[in-house]
């Protein structure tokens, strides 16, 4: 009889949570958006079968940070990034997530060398990884970027306002933000728009740059994907609208941010993310594919809303091309 029970007990051994699989997420400042991605995550991987609780392990990593933080404390934040990848080395996970770029870029080559595949997600600018293009992966990296084309963005703000002349946008030396002005700068040209724009410290006021801006004669302003927008409760967008309300210029957002008071917004999907960024994840553990036979994927249509009240205060029509794209906010 006992030896009946032996084939039974190897079997419940065998396909136990604890022989499951082990994913290992490392992200950097605690961030709403990066839930949404961590949620989209789950439910992507339940859809192919891998489930928290019953075949996947997963922890998942947060390291407090400012965004605005001064030199010592970005070295600090540093070295806390370094610290956690030997932690995640030393657990020897399947594989390892990573938010954003900072936690992508300052862990990736210790747990790459260490055999561990990485699927990054959030990232705007893959090059800043080394990726070769934004849709080509690295030996032992792939994953999902936030990028998107800079002219999307523009056509959008044109369908919203035609007449658009002068573009003024505020941005900080944020990676991110830096690789989007050259770009779109380049890219603005294409449809006959003027790009004005000024680099402010992380710990600057944005109200002195933007009356710069106006004087300069711009006619509209474009919130980037930028770290120096979301500081202080999202502070310095709050900045930026208040000023444009008052001289009744139109805010384009070309990022889904939460405040009221633009007049078009348009951006990524974060819980989308985490859902590619699981497709990514399940391809490796499922079905053996090496990271680098993954092409880096993206939202391929962005979310687009405008706000009807402020075209109105505004006296803009909104033509009836952007209204079937868009939802109303």
């Amino acid at each position: 009889m006992k030896k009946l029970l032996i084939v039974p007990v190897l079997v419940f051994l065998l396909f136990s949570p604890c022989f499951g699989y082990h994913i290992e997420v490392l992200q950097v400042a605690n961030i709403g958006a990066y839930d949404d991605t961590h949620r989209g995550l789950l439910e992507e991987l339940a859809r192919n079968g891998i489930v928290e609780g019953q075949n996947l392990t997963i922890n998942r990593q947060i390291i407090e940070a400012s965004a605005d933080a001064n030199l010592w404390k970005k070295v600090g934040i540093l070295l806390k990034i370094k610290s956690a990848a030997s932690r995640i080395v030393d657990a020897k996970p399947d594989l390892v997530i990573t938010v954003g770029t900072p936690a992508t870029r300052y862990s990736m080559d210790k747990i790459i060398g260490a055999g561990i595949p990485v699927v990054f997600s959030c990232v705007a600018n893959p090059p800043v990884l080394g990726c070769p293009s934004v849709t080509e992966p690295l030996p032992g990296l792939t994953g999902v970027t936030l990028y998107q084309d800079p002219l999307n963005y523009l056509v959008l703000a044109q369908m919203a306002k035609p007449d658009i002349k002068n573009l003024g946008m505020i941005y900080s030396d944020d990676d991110n933000a830096v690789a989007f002005n050259t770009e779109v700068t380049r890219k603005a040209s294409q449809l006959g728009i003027n790009m004005v724009t000024r680099e402010v410290g992380k710990s600057d006021p944005l109200t002195p740059a933007a009356l710069e801006l106006i004087k300069a004669g711009v006619d509209s302003f474009a919130i980037p994907l930028d770290a120096y927008y979301g500081l202080r409760n999202q502070e310095h967008g709050k900045e930026l609208l208040a000023v444009a309300s008052e001289y009744n210029l139109p805010v384009f957002c070309f990022v889904n941010y939460d405040d009221k008071g633009a007049l078009l917004y348009a951006g990524a999907d974060f819980n989308h993310m985490g859902v590619l960024s699981g497709r990514q994840a399940a391809a490796i553990l499922k079905e053996g594919k090496r990271p680098e036979e993954l092409p880096i994927l993206a939202q391929k249509d962005l979310q687009v809303f405008i706000d009807r009240q402020i075209a109105e205060k505004l006296g803009i029509e909104l033509s009836e091309q952007l209204l079937q794209v868009a939802k109303e906010r």
